[in-house]
């Protein structure tokens, strides 16, 4: 069976502005956020590892406690859906949308109170 796909019209035209990306990844001041916060997060002795995907239509900086296990945490960035709901989220171990938004700093908030711990006299 021989299958045949013709182009039907200009939007199917082959520029370099027409293509979506072949793959979504962290650009360099979103990493150096990331970082900080895992930084802080490895000293206080709460995370001990950490992996990067970038795929095609997410990046994923996952967190972990040990190597080999599930993700404590993922944080995601979803460019798609900028203009809906944010294209930065964090997302818990049973797949849970703990924050979404547009601001990452404001999204990663929710991981930075495991850092704040009662001190007792």
């Amino acid at each position: 069976m021989t299958l045949h796909i013709h182009p039907s019209g200009p939007q199917n035209s082959n520029t370099q502005n027409d293509r979506a990306p072949e793959q979504v990844a962290f650009h360099r001041t979103e990493l150096s956020v990331i970082l900080s916060l895992y930084g802080r997060m490895v000293a206080a002795g709460e995370w001990r590892d950490y992996g990067i995907s970038c795929l095609r239509e997410v990046a994923v900086f996952s967190v972990f406690r040990r190597t080999a296990e599930i993700p404590l945490y993922r944080i995601e960035k979803r460019p798609k859906m900028r203009l809906k709901q944010g294209m930065y989220s964090v997302v818990g171990p049973n797949g849970q949308v703990l924050r979404r938004g547009q601001d990452l700093r404001a999204v990663l908030r929710v991981l930075e109170r495991k850092l704040i711990r009662a001190v007792e006299d």
